[in-house]
């Protein structure tokens, strides 16, 4: 007969303790529990929560009614008092570093499980050091072995920034930002049996997301950040570009509230929401873009590099009726634009004694709080547009990409986080603000943030550009490969000497050129990732000089880094779409705060790519056991070949290196067309070749490619040039045309 175990239960001294507790936390701490009846009122289970300060222990035993066992590290409990203390709650001490007491603890921890009892465990083996989910420690499955019980997610959220925690690169020493500190709970649906480590913390990660989302009607929009980061930089410097700009706070603040003030008066209607800007970066763009984002109208800012049919296209779509710019710039270019075309130099004498005094005031003397009530910026909600983003193109027609205010103000906020801004930090804005990079991580991370933005208009000045950093002390670099090259042969070295941040997206970081960058200039450039879709970061490998502690693991090469916090990621098979476990490469789907509202007027696009609140970013990856993203490849740069997925990266890398090609300039492009036989064949576009197709192709075989991923003899085209986007990535859509063209297939599209 199997004996009977009773549950274990509080004495009265502990339910008195823990009420006396719960009372004082409530003094200062407000505290939220989401689907606490996801925890079984009896029976075993074990309880998988992320670490974020050193209060999670305690508030997982005044949050869950039932008693826990919390595992924790016994370095915590070397008083003995403290010791004995904790024991009398049923705390099990762990000592990773000595295998048999470590094998002691998990092994009374399984018991526990089997009695019945309850169970928490920590499994990133630390407190995170960024806000960011660490990797797994395997003790969690050791304990499910031979034990019928489910697991847990716990999802502690809004615990970083408080004392406890590590923010500010210090726990306990620093002042509490609230008072009665807001802490969420969140307890996920029970998982049965999980199949591997990475199915756990998934779940642990997909709560993070669902946390952020569920308190997004108390983010802070960008535009009153702004208010409040102009007030405290008054007559400090916030933003500079090279044509002569260097703006105080105060300065910024003043001119955007005179323009917004003369915009309303001479030229927008009150109904007029979308508003085009056609500006480079600099500070008139910025000024610019904050004056209709503080007037609570949606700035929409066009690409000056398309034709102006295509430019036509985005106003028409987003119903565009004014488009802000200046003289100097519409000189450069020959547009022909659907909209009233409105120039910025024609409100120079525009601004009255009134204007004037009126800015002066509310800058100078009204607080950020008051202002932002004037402007009407406490009636933001979280899903309210913030801007229409129009996609790049590489692969199709444009689309326009909307972006709310939570979409901006959580990537500032991750941004501010992960990379630990400092207030002496120096923003390069050298992207354009119609690109999503550009107008998130540079534009209003700078205007929102305590930090600086140095801007100039073009990404290709590498001379200029390498100037304006050595002159504003440069900090921080966001570009792109392509740009990169330009600045390690134009740039000299005591340019970036302050800069100790240089991450690059948009394209993949080759080892040579992150070791010639260093070696040059003394930092090593790492990969970030994002989409515009996605606001766009969704993760980034954080410096070793911004990680403050060796406690975590912050970068790993070959990877775009981590999901930043509140994001979630994961991969699933491209063929059933069933979830993947680590190293296996498969579709990146992405879940959380940052992901877009939609395709504006374009629902059915919009469902394609949105299923239950995650995001199909069309990029093929593999996610490792610590949570790094490994993009291997495009889903629209695959081929299904005789029912097999073949990978046109992988082929175009390795021509690549048998050729010996210039890093500067893309010479092969392998993309596909239609075969009556297998579904499609790979085309191989290349300029002058220094090796016979038949040789390439016998060498691919040497290296040990599958024969379905050689391209046959006949399937490599000369042409004078491979084409290429502004960013530096490949035109995919012109690539595959040009592949059709040369091979007389008509283009289905």
């Amino acid at each position: 007969m199997e004996e009977r175990v009773e549950p274990r239960r509080y004495r009265p001294s502990q339910l008195l303790l823990r009420w006396v507790v719960w009372i004082l936390a409530n003094l200062f701490y407000r505290f939220r529990v989401w689907d606490r009846h996801h925890v079984p009122e009896s029976g075993g289970a074990l309880l998988v929560c992320n670490h974020v300060s050193w209060l999670d222990g305690i508030l997982i035993l005044l949050l869950v009614r039932r008693p826990v066992r919390i595992i924790a590290w016994a370095g915590n409990f070397q008083m003995r008092w403290l010791r004995a203390w904790a024991s009398r709650w049923g705390v099990i001490f762990i000592q990773p570093k000595r295998r048999r007491e470590m094998m002691q603890a998990l092994t009374e921890a399984r018991e526990a499980l089997r009695r019945g009892e309850l169970v928490c465990i920590f499994p990133e083996g630390g407190i995170t050091r960024t806000g960011q989910l660490q990797g797994f420690k395997p003790g969690a499955m050791w304990l499910l072995k031979d034990v019928n019980a489910p697991v847990i997610p716990v999802y502690l959220d809004e615990l970083w920034g408080s004392i406890f925690s590590f923010s500010g690169g210090r726990f306990f020493w620093k002042w509490p930002k609230k008072w009665r500190y807001p802490v969420s709970i969140h307890f996920g649906a029970p998982i049965d049996r999980p199949r591997h480590l990475h199915q756990i913390r998934n779940a642990v990660a997909e709560l993070g997301a669902i946390a952020v989302m569920r308190r997004a009607d108390r983010f802070t929009p960008v535009t009153v950040s702004f208010l409040r980061s102009c007030k405290k930089r008054l007559f400090g410097s916030k933003i500079a570009d090279t044509l002569g700009s260097d703006l105080s706070g105060g300065m910024l603040l003043m001119r955007t509230v005179i323009l917004r003030r003369l915009l309303r008066r001479h030229q927008l209607e009150p109904d007029e929401q979308h508003v085009g800007v056609l500006l480079p970066p600099g500070a008139a763009a910025a000024v610019v873009n904050a004056a209709l984002a503080v007037d609570r109208r949606v700035p929409v800012n066009l690409n000056y590099t398309v034709t102006s049919e295509i430019m036509n296209k985005c106003i028409r779509l987003a119903g565009i009726r004014t488009v802000l710019t200046s003289r100097k710039f519409m000189d450069r270019f020959d547009f022909e634009l659907d909209a009233e075309v409105v120039f910025l130099e024609d409100f120079k004498d525009k601004p009255t004694i009134w204007d004037k005094v009126t800015a002066a005031i509310q800058t100078y003397l009204v607080p950020a709080s008051w202002l932002a009530r004037a402007y009407g910026l406490h009636h933001l909600r979280s899903d309210d547009l913030q801007t229409i983003i129009f996609t790049s193109g590489s692969t199709g027609e444009p689309k326009g990409v909307m972006l709310s205010q939570l979409n901006i103000a959580s990537n500032v906020e991750a941004i501010e986080q992960v990379v630990h801004l400092r207030k002496d930090d120096v923003l390069l804005g050298i992207l354009p603000f119609f690109h999503s990079f550009g107008y998130t991580v540079t534009l209003w991370t700078a205007l929102s943030l305590d930090v600086k933005g140095a801007y100039h208009f073009s990404p290709l000045d590498a001379r200029q550009i390498g100037q304006l950093a050595r002159q504003h002390h440069v900090t921080v670099v966001l570009s792109t490969p392509t740009f990169l090259r330009g600045f390690l042969r134009r740039c000299e070295k005591e340019d970036f000497q302050h800069a100790d941040v240089v991450i690059t997206g948009a394209e993949k970081l080759p080892p040579s050129l992150a070791d010639a960058f260093e070696e040059k200039f003394g930092v090593r450039p790492l990969e970030g990732y994002g989409t515009t879709e996605l606001s766009p970061l969704v993760s980034v490998n954080i410096p070793p000089t911004r990680a403050w502690s060796d406690e975590n693991v912050s970068a790993r090469e070959g990877s775009v880094g981590r999901p930043i916090p509140g994001v979630a990621a994961k991969t699933v098979d491209l063929e059933t779409g069933e979830e993947l476990g680590p190293g296996e490469s498969g579709m990146l789907l992405i879940k959380g705060p940052n992901v877009m509202l939609g395709y504006y007027q374009r629902p059915d696009l919009t469902q394609q790519v949105l299923n239950d609140g995650w995001y199909t970013t069309g990029d093929v990856a593999m996610i490792d056991q610590d949570g790094f993203i490994f993009i291997t490849g495009r889903e629209s740069r695959f081929s299904k070949i005789g029912g097999e997925m073949v990978p046109h990266i992988e082929v175009e890398e390795k021509l690549a290196a048998l050729i010996g090609a210039n890093e500067d300039t893309p010479q092969v492009a392998v993309t596909a067309v239609p075969d009556a036989r297998k579904g499609e064949r790979l085309v191989v576009l290349h300029t002058r070749l220094p090796i016979p197709p038949e040789e390439l192709r016998a060498k691919l075989a040497e290296m040990g490619l599958p024969n379905i991923y050689i391209p046959s003899a006949d399937s490599f085209v000369e042409v004078d040039e491979i084409p290429v986007l502004g960013s530096g990535k490949l035109d995919l859509k012109r690539v595959r045309q040009m592949a059709r063209e040369r091979l007389g297939i008509e283009d289905s599209a």
